[in-house]
């Protein structure tokens, strides 16, 4: 979706720069101020295809190329929908409104890029079930998801900020939705491995991997076969100390009761589907063998289309994913959540209800794509359970 978009938007803005030479600058007086529109137009328009170059001419999806893909994007969108927004109040006969109007959303993306990419935010949840055992009463969860390390512009930095925020919740249980890395497992470098495993819960830390953790982006795959890739990104993670649920179920034990949790593991064969509304029928009841169904179930599932699974199981009185970040832009109009998102998800960030049973949808840590969070920033959500 994000590659027709930008071939759309590419040739859109082909066609009204054009427009716009032709039918107004060509009367300007000003050859430095024409010299100065075109090269302007032309840079940002050729941003995609340079973009597409260097992809076409790595053997693989480095970092350096992922990094550069990001930010290339990113200047390409701020230099041409400001301009774009210019040219429609110039059509109303408002340039200097829409010069205000262009200048401002150069801002917004700038901003956007900086504190909205960094600003970690909370999000504290109550959920209520008769079916939670007493000893579980006000028993704390911490979620976050969607980690990306390689494409963070300071990993160090950023992930000391996560666990230190995390560890001062004083959470019972944290769990992890998946997509830690964003292409391989190599970005867990010791440095990174040491900050995460700082991570501090009476109950452990648990995780479940996503679409970007099981290789299906390496392009090299003769350097380094997918299989290989996850066995290595697990390893990493349980060198951490995170205990990795990969389609198991573990028991959470408080006093005298337990409850379940469940991790589902990306399936890989689900990779074409992982932006549809809804996925295929899968079984997944291999994930809660053996596991009592009077007992409260946590099921961890990177993927939020797999929640109808999980209920028709009768499983999941409570469902944690990841995976959508919302599209990294989220407005917030008359009380309502407007986003991207909603294109492609019928459920796509927050909190869900249905009779006996809730989703919550986290909106990450990271980026992909682009390196700019508006209105979605990077969130953990703390959980109160109570009967």
């Amino acid at each position: 979706m994000l590659i027709t978009a930008t071939l759309l938007l590419t040739l859109g803005a082909i066609a009204a720069d054009l427009f716009v030479w032709l039918r107004r600058l060509r009367r300007e007086p000003s050859a430095l101020l024409r010299r100065l529109f075109a090269v302007w137009c032309l840079v940002s328009d050729l941003l995609p295809f340079s973009i597409a170059i260097v992809n076409w001419l790595s053997h693989d999806n480095t970092t350096p190329v992922m990094a550069f893909s990001m930010w290339a994007f990113w200047l390409y969108l701020v230099l041409v929908l400001p301009r774009l927004l210019y040219y429609v109040f110039r059509l109303c006969r408002l340039p200097r409104v829409g010069a205000a109007a262009g200048v401002a959303l150069a801002a917004v993306f700038v901003w956007g890029a900086t504190c909205g990419r960094t600003t970690l935010v909370v999000n504290r949840v109550t959920v209520q079930s008769e079916r939670l055992p007493e000893s579980f009463e006000g028993f704390r969860v911490a979620q976050f998801s969607d980690v990306h390390v390689g494409s963070m512009v300071n990993p160090e930095r950023e992930l000391r900020r996560l666990v230190d925020t995390l560890n001062a919740l004083r959470p019972d249980l944290v769990v992890f939705c998946g997509d830690l890395v964003n292409i391989r497992a190599s970005e867990l470098d010791g440095r990174v491995r040491e900050i995460l495993a700082g991570l501090e819960a009476p109950c452990g830390v648990y995780s479940v991997t996503g679409n970007h953790d099981v290789g299906v982006y390496i392009r090299d795959t003769l350097s380094m076969p997918p299989a290989e890739n996850l066995s290595r990104l697990v390893a990493a993670q349980r060198s951490m100390g995170w205990h990795v649920l990969e389609d198991t179920t573990a028991y959470i034990v408080r006093g005298r009761d337990s409850i379940a949790l469940t991790g589902i593991s990306f399936d890989a064969e689900l990779q074409e589907f992982r932006h549809s509304f809804h996925l295929p029928e899968l079984d997944l009841s291999d994930a809660y063998r053996g596991v009592p169904d009077s007992l409260f179930d946590i099921t961890l599932s990177h993927l939020p289309q797999l929640w109808p699974n999980i209920t028709a199981l009768g499983r999941g009185d409570l469902t944690l994913s990841g995976h959508v970040h919302s599209m990294q832009l989220q407005l917030h109009l008359f009380g309502r959540r407007l986003s991207p998102a909603q294109w492609l998800y019928d459920r796509w960030s927050g909190r869900y209800d249905s009779p006996g049973s809730t989703l919550y949808i986290n909106d990450g840590i990271g980026y992909v794509g682009y390196p700019m969070r508006l209105g979605a920033y990077p969130e953990i959500t703390l959980f109160t359970l109570t009967r």
